[in-house]
């Protein structure tokens, strides 16, 4: 058993509702096929999005969506994908699988999606084999509200007023598939390339710089010290895989215990990121001006046997439900710098929220997690004081007990809770602490296997139920996690 003390009058901050992110690359089949299949498909779709995939994804209320990459974004050029579909330009897609690309899916498509299912648009420009003339035309077409070559070339293909965007990441990976750069030489590309990401009439642009790739904060360091007065948000990359090897990352099905155990001591390597990254950026942002963006994290596995090696599609099971869990817990718990995060990727690539195969779609663990935690958005950080007891395989021990907490705008309170072994139940008893609520109920994933999946065959096999051991009484909170389990309790008045 483990005691908990939750302090419902500790205010530690808004938990940006854009820590529940998405991020959709170009690449195997996260677009195409899976978010696109044209307006001519048999597969029913608004305006050539498909539409079971939009309903599984308005469900989720997403904050906000980054596009079109990754490191396709460093490739992308940006009018390509514009005007007629008959006439825009085909190119090879030489990071992901050797592919045509016909760019059917361009600005105005995925910018129409944003719109469809109510999120923020993220935009990654091109730093690596763009122009600093490219990317400023392309934010002037996107939110100029007045007469110019690129606002009416926009009118001209079909949308008169601009588009509010935000957020625009200026380049990807510089350091690595977006060009092999130094920091100190991204650091004044940077700067330059910023300067031209301009606020066109009242739209004010959010820019995110490239940060480091894992532990690399040298690159923090110089990105801080020459350019943080520049940004808006630092990004930061880091994926969870099982073996550590990128040459053989283990495979998404059929692991074995010391997997599982493995790939949850390796997700928590994330904190030890935070914190440090975060050590760096208050030297030179003591006010917390600049945002940590970690627009990529997930799992990252072998690709599912018989696909394209190029394509990244991976299953996805309950293991995969406990890295979303423990990852989201702590960007709620470092809030102050956290203000985004990007899970990788939406649709049939790495850990996706959902698959899909020709007509058929179904849902991922990951995605019942992303939909149990959305009670987390925009709410109040509450603090939670407890001790986790130790989760032991072989000769390691892990923390058996991630937790997070928080109150909406309705004053209804929600603790979320993983519990990462996979042997041993955990008995909760939390004491609540400033409040009068009375009545608790939860949610709970949880399945006999650490394996199970969902398939196009059995799509329910992997989904939440009711929890039923949990109970409120004279302020005290008693609920017991199964093995191997996310659960999600509303407290209530």
């Amino acid at each position: 058993m483990v005691n908990v003390t939750l302090k419902a009058d500790s205010n530690q901050g808004l938990i940006n509702r854009n820590i529940y992110g998405h991020f959709s690359e170009h690449l195997g089949r996260c677009i195409y096929e899976g978010i696109w299949v044209g307006e001519n498909s048999p597969i029913p779709n608004t305006e050539g999005i498909r539409n079971d995939v939009l309903t599984a994804l308005q469900k989720l209320n997403i904050p906000v969506l980054r596009w079109p990459g990754g490191c396709f974004a460093d490739e992308y050029h940006w009018k390509d994908g514009v005007g007629p579909l008959s006439e825009r330009a085909r190119m090879i897609n030489t990071n992901w699988g050797g592919v045509e690309e016909n760019n059917h899916f361009g600005t105005h498509e995925f910018l129409r999606l944003c719109e469809l299912l109510g999120t923020e648009p993220y935009i990654s420009g091109n730093v690596g084999s763009g122009t600093v003339q490219e990317m400023q035309q392309w934010v002037e077409y996107m939110t100029f509200d007045g007469e110019s070559p690129m606002a009416n070339w926009r009118k001209s293909n079909g949308r008169e007023k601009p588009w509010k965007l935000t957020y625009f990441g200026v380049g990807n990976e510089n350091w690595g598939c977006g060009g092999n750069m130094r920091a100190e030489y991204y650091a004044d590309e940077y700067r330059r390339y910023a300067t031209y990401v301009r606020n066109y009439s009242d739209n004010q642009i959010y820019k995110i710089a490239c940060g480091p790739n894992e532990d690399n904060y040298h690159w923090t360091e110089v990105l801080m010290r020459e350019a943080h007065q520049h940004m808006s948000g630092l990004s930061l990359h880091y994926y969870t895989l099982p073996t550590g090897v990128w040459q053989d990352k283990g495979e998404a099905t059929g692991f074995n215990e010391s997997d599982w155990f493995q790939t949850l001591k390796r997700t928590l390597h994330m904190e030890e990121l935070i914190v440090k990254h975060s050590e760096i950026m208050d030297k030179y942002d003591p006010e917390c001006k600049v945002g940590l963006i970690i627009d990529e994290w997930g799992t990252w596995y072998n690709v599912e046997p018989g696909t394209n090696p190029g394509f990244l599609y991976q299953q996805n099971t309950m293991r995969d439900a406990l890295v979303a869990g423990i990852n989201l817990n702590l960007f709620n718990k470092y809030n102050k710098r956290v203000q985004m995060a990007n899970l990788a990727q939406i649709v049939n690539v790495l850990q996706a929220l959902v698959l899909t195969e020709g007509e058929k779609m179904i849902l991922t663990p990951t995605y019942h997690v992303f939909d149990m935690y959305q009670v987390h958005m925009d709410a109040e950080r509450l603090e939670l004081d407890f001790e986790s007891p130790g989760y032991t395989f072989g000769e390691d021990t892990i923390p058996q007990l991630s937790l997070s907490a928080s109150r909406d705008q309705e004053s209804v309170i929600h603790v979320t809770a993983c519990n990462l072994s996979h042997t041993d139940e955990l008995e909760v008893v939390c004491q609540l602490q400033a409040t009068d609520s009375s009545v608790a109920s939860g949610r709970i994933l949880h399945h006999g296997e650490i394996g199970a999946f969902n398939t196009f065959e059995q799509p329910e096999n992997v989904t939440p139920s009711e929890w039923k051991d949990v109970a409120l009484e004279n302020g005290q909170l008693r609920f017991v996690l199964p093995p191997a389990s996310v659960g999600v309790i509303a407290i209530k008045a």
